[in-house]
């Protein structure tokens, strides 16, 4: 007697970062079956996921992220238990710079009952000396440091632990909206019909769905595709006394920073890289932008040797409003405009996209 055909998958997610991982984690742990399909090798360095630090704050002088941010720290502790791995290490958070902006931040956190500390620059710089200070001064205890490839890799372990397929190196080369199901072609060959896409593909949503929302009448905001160029610094202090830090300088613009351990500390200007194509980049640091970093840091890090970065490149997509895009049309999820600030959520966004995915409701502030 012939065995049964194999029952086809739920759900295909595609994209292998933190948030694709994510989602294919929640959808698996559901009894959902999942396929998770990425074009690049496990742990590559080609999109917005790669490397080994990020921060979780919950400095946001928006309520509606500050109370994310509060259901995500309870969703890193669940999957701290559930990986038996630690994953966010307790250091704190510190923002400083334009005092309107800073004191939005410190109303929205007190309105949330998320404890805020005031300090002096001067109480601040005895506190944390790697580190100048202007402005307001903000801390918050509940904060800290993501160990982040260690994250991509326990989610992507606990996916496939709950029954979940993982297939790297297998690029999507396209997708057939066939109504209730979408059929996604790989460029294997291979074909896969499903009920359910979820496109966690960041920088590359335009290009793979951005036609197909547009036929559902749902078009896609105008996704910005930089590259950005934080750096490494070695520090001259021990690694206890870095927080994770955001600046948000007197005359504009946002800096943030913190500890990889054995790295260094990084330090990176938010979002003024150039717009690049996400499948042709060179990486090539923009020698104005360096010397402006390093000059940054020999002012406002002083804990750090600003004279030899070593140079980091990855992938920003946003948002024109920097706001997250979770939104499901038919068969499609897509997920998109992360970059900046969605590490941090990472848990919570695998959780929100399996409940689109599954015939939820999306969260109205991100929906198209």
């Amino acid at each position: 007697m012939s065995a049964p055909a194999p029952r086809p998958y739920d759900h295909v997610v595609i994209g292998g970062g933190v948030v694709g991982a994510a989602t294919a984690r929640s959808l698996a742990s559901r009894g959902e079956r999942t396929l998770l399909v990425e074009q690049h090798a496990r742990g590559h360095e080609h999109g917005s996921s790669h490397g080994a630090s990020r921060i979780f704050r919950m400095g946001y002088p928006d309520a509606d992220y500050v109370t994310l941010t509060q259901r995500a720290w309870g969703a890193w502790a669940a999957l701290e238990s559930a990986s038996g791995r630690t994953l966010i290490d307790r250091t704190g958070a510190v923002d400083h710079g334009r005092p309107e902006l800073v004191d939005a931040i410190a109303a929205a956190l007190e309105q949330a009952g998320v404890a805020v500390e005031r300090l002096t620059t001067d109480e601040a710089a005895a506190r944390w000396p790697g580190l100048s200070f202007e402005g307001h001064v903000l801390a918050h205890a509940s904060a800290g440091r993501i160990r982040s490839a260690d994250t991509v890799e326990a989610l992507l372990d606990l996916a496939e632990h709950d029954g979940a397929t993982l297939r790297f190196g297998v690029r999507v080369t396209g997708l057939d909206d066939l109504g209730d199901s979408v059929t996604v072609h790989l460029d294997d060959g291979t074909s896969v019909t499903t009920p359910s896409v979820v496109a966690a593909v960041g920088s590359w949503a335009p290009t793979l769905v951005g036609e197909l929302f547009a036929a559902r009448g749902a078009g896609l905001p105008a996704i910005r595709v930089t590259q950005e160029q934080p750096a490494h610094f070695s520090s001259h202090l021990p690694d206890e006394v870095w927080p994770s830090f955001v600046h948000h300088p007197l005359d504009g613009g946002d800096v943030y920073g913190l500890l990889t351990p054995g790295e260094g500390v990084k330090v990176g200007f938010h979002g003024t890289g150039p717009v690049v194509d996400p499948d042709h980049r060179d990486r090539t640091p923009v020698a104005a932008e360096v010397e402006r970093l390093q000059a940054y840091v020999a002012r406002f890090v002083p804990g750090v040797d600003a004279s030899a970065p070593s140079l980091i490149s990855c992938l920003y997509d946003n948002s024109p409003d920097d706001d997250f895009v979770l939104d499901r049309r038919g068969p499609v999820t897509v997920a998109t405009g992360f970059s900046g600030h969605g590490f941090k959520f990472a848990p919570l966004l695998g959780e929100m996209l399996a409940d689109l995915a599954t015939g939820g409701a999306a969260h109205p502030r991100f929906t198209l």
